[in-house]
């Protein structure tokens, strides 16, 4: 169903706001620079690269409230975001965003959430991360705002975050999973158990396989929705595959265990929109990272060995 030949949308957002570590703005540029837009238009796909949103530098900005870091700069970030990804699909187009930190995630959400809604329709959501990213103002450890941008989607935390767009929550939870999880927080880990969500953790993929989780999470977020948005952080995959990222934790999914999901989403799934989120050519080695980016972007948009 995705590989179809379709509309793609470039979408920059350099937001190093959320996350801790400085270098994440440049990830659209080390995406770009891995051949995203002639690699996507080799397979036939007409895209368009957009540029990237005018995103304020933390040198300029207030850091605010302890609890979220950044929360103005990052809010206008996101609602800009949001209004470029409503108007790609509003041209029946797909937007593929490059971030920047995983706060961006709160405004392609919403994004793609709203243009459905106005249809009566609801999104379904894969979110791929080593972390829960389920904190709320409440049991953030780090006050950064990447690691809230779940919760917000399911209408949890900051009443401004939450609300952006005019809409919450912005997912059931009944049709969001999250895969590849290994390192949370406690209180994210008492607010995931409670929300509903369908959690796959490293153990489950240990012992049951990408195969069976991939299909499995492919189901729960299709089930009674128009399709889904996948969510892709790069510091899912292990920090010998993917180096370039801010949060590495050692123990993720291999790179092959990588393309083969987003192989067998693009197989399976009704894909509207993606995210490719936290990487950081600063701690890149040869822009490892940026790379594979750049190759699951072409694995989920059709590519195929044979």
């Amino acid at each position: 169903m995705s590989a179809r030949k379709r509309g793609v949308d470039i979408i920059g957002v350099p937001v190093d706001l959320g996350a801790g570590r400085r270098g994440v703005d440049m990830g659209p540029s080390a995406i770009r620079i891995a051949d995203l837009e002639p690699r996507l238009e080799h397979l036939g796909h007409k895209v368009q690269d957009i540029g990237d949103l005018d995103v304020m530098i933390p040198e300029t900005q207030k850091v605010g409230e302890g609890k979220l870091r950044y929360k103005g700069p990052i809010l206008a970030a996101c609602q800009a975001l949001c209004e470029k990804v409503e108007k790609s699909l509003e041209k029946g187009r797909l937007p593929l965003v490059l971030g920047g930190d995983h706060s961006i995630a709160i405004g392609s959400v919403a994004g793609s959430t709203n243009f459905f809604a106005r249809q009566n329709e609801t999104l379904g959501l894969i979110w791929f991360d080593a972390h829960g990213d389920a904190n709320t103002p409440e049991t953030t450890l780090s006050g950064n705002i990447h690691g809230m941008s779940l919760a917000v989607a399911l209408g949890l935390g900051d009443p401004d975050l939450v609300n952006l767009g005019g809409r919450a929550p912005k997912v059931l939870a009944r049709n969001t999973v999250l895969i590849g999880i290994r390192d949370l927080d406690p209180g994210e880990r008492d607010i995931l158990k409670k929300s509903g969500v369908t959690v796959y953790t490293m153990r489950d993929l240990d012992e049951r396989g990408m195969r069976d989780v991939v299909d499995e999470a492919t189901g729960i977020a299709s089930d009674g929705t128009a399709g889904i948005h996948i969510s892709f952080d790069l510091d899912v995959v292990d920090p010998e595959d993917a180096p370039g990222t801010g949060t590495p934790v050692w123990g993720g999914i291999t790179y092959r265990e990588a393309h083969l999901a987003m192989e067998m989403l693009s197989d399976r799934a009704q894909i509207v929109a993606i995210d490719l989120v936290e990487v950081n050519p600063v701690l890149d080695t040869q822009n490892m990272t940026g790379i594979l980016a750049a190759e699951l972007a072409q694995s989920v948009l059709g590519k195929r060995i044979l």
